[in-house]
């Protein structure tokens, strides 16, 4: 079982991330989850670059659930969604 604060400390550490969102979506048998990670590194990259960071951040930790759905966003984006 993955532990959604393990799963947040390496997504914040190995994406430089200003915030993350981990939500367990599995009824807490830690097998889905749901995140949100913003940070400056995505900058300029597309969507698939930026799944690629994350997934390389976490992999350890990916391997061992089922389902892992993710959002990106730069500061910027996360700023502009937080105003609507």
């Amino acid at each position: 079982m993955v532990d959604a604060k393990e799963l947040e400390e390496a997504l914040r550490s190995g994406t430089q991330a200003s915030h993350v969102v981990v939500q367990d979506i599995s009824d807490g048998c830690g097998q889905s989850y749901e995140v949100i990670v913003v940070s400056p590194a995505f900058e300029g990259k597309p969507t698939l670059q930026r799944h690629r960071l994350v997934n390389e951040a976490a992999k350890h930790l990916i391997s061992q659930i089922h389902a892992f759905t993710q959002k990106t966003y730069t500061p910027k984006q996360w700023e502009d969604l937080q105003a609507k």
